[in-house]
C-alpha cells in the first residue's frame, strides 16, 4: 500500500511538472530533463511511469480534459435556463484554465501536437446541446443562430487560454482575473444574443 501511494504521488509529480513546463515552453521546448528537475525525481522513476515525452504529454492532455469534462457535465446536470448554462461553463472552463496548468496545457497539446483530439471536444458537445436547447426555449434572438454562438463560445475560450497564460506569469495584480473579464466580455456580448435586457452587473457562475 505504502508503495502504491508512494507510486501515485510520484506519477502525480510528474504530470504537474510537465504540464507546468509545457503550460511555458510548449510541447518541442519541454524536455524530459527539465521535467524531472522540476519535479525533484530521477529520470529512472520517470521512465517508470511514462517511457517517452509522448507518453507523459497524453496524460497532461487526458487529465487537462478530464477536468473540462467534468465541469461540463456538472453545468448541465443544472436545472436552470440554458443559455445562463452556457456562459457558467465558459466561466466555469476560465477558472480551470487560470488555476491548472494541466488544464492550460492540454489546450496548448491539443494545438501543437499533430492528430490530437481537440480540448474542446471534452465540452464543446455540451454547449451544442444548451444552444439547441435555448433556441428551443426562445432564449436566443431570432436572428442568432446557435452554431454563431458556438463558434463564439470557441473564440472566447481559445482567448481565455491566452490570457489566463499570460497572467499566469504576471505580478500585475491591478490585471482582472481570466473569470471577471470574460464576464464582462458576455455582458457586453448579450445585449446582441439574448432578446431580453441584459442585467445591470457580469454574469457570474451559480454555486
Amino acid at each position: 500500500m505504502v508503495r502504491q501511494e508512494r507510486a501515485a504521488r510520484t506519477r502525480a509529480a510528474l504530470v504537474r511538472a510537465a504540464a507546468e513546463e509545457i503550460d511555458r515552453r510548449g510541447y518541442d521546448g519541454t524536455s524530459l530533463n527539465k521535467v524531472i528537475n522540476a519535479a525533484g525525481i530521477s529520470m529512472g522513476a520517470l521512465t517508470f511511469h511514462f517511457s517517452t515525452k509522448s507518453e507523459l504529454a497524453d496524460e497532461v492532455q487526458s487529465q487537462g480534459s478530464h477536468a473540462a469534462r467534468t465541469v461540463a457535465d456538472h453545468v448541465t446536470a443544472g436545472s436552470g435556463p440554458a443559455l445562463q448554462a452556457v456562459i457558467d461553463l465558459t466561466l466555469e472552463l476560465a477558472r480551470l484554465l487560470e488555476e491548472d496548468p494541466v488544464v492550460r496545457s492540454a489546450a496548448r497539446l491539443a494545438r501543437e501536437r499533430p492528430g490530437s483530439p481537440a480540448w474542446s471536444a471534452a465540452w464543446l458537445p455540451a454547449v451544442h446541446s444548451l444552444l439547441a436547447q435555448a433556441q428551443r426555449d426562445g432564449q436566443l434572438h431570432p436572428a442568432v443562430l446557435p452554431e454563431t454562438i458556438a463558434a463564439l463560445v470557441v473564440h472566447l475560450v481559445a482567448g481565455t487560454e491566452t490570457y489566463a497564460r499570460a497572467r499566469s506569469v504576471t505580478t500585475d495584480t491591478a490585471r482582472a482575473s481570466a473569470v471577471v473579464q470574460l464576464g464582462r466580455i458576455w455582458q457586453l456580448a448579450l445585449s446582441g444574443i439574448s432578446p431580453r435586457e441584459p442585467s445591470d452587473g457580469p454574469p457570474t457562475p451559480r454555486s
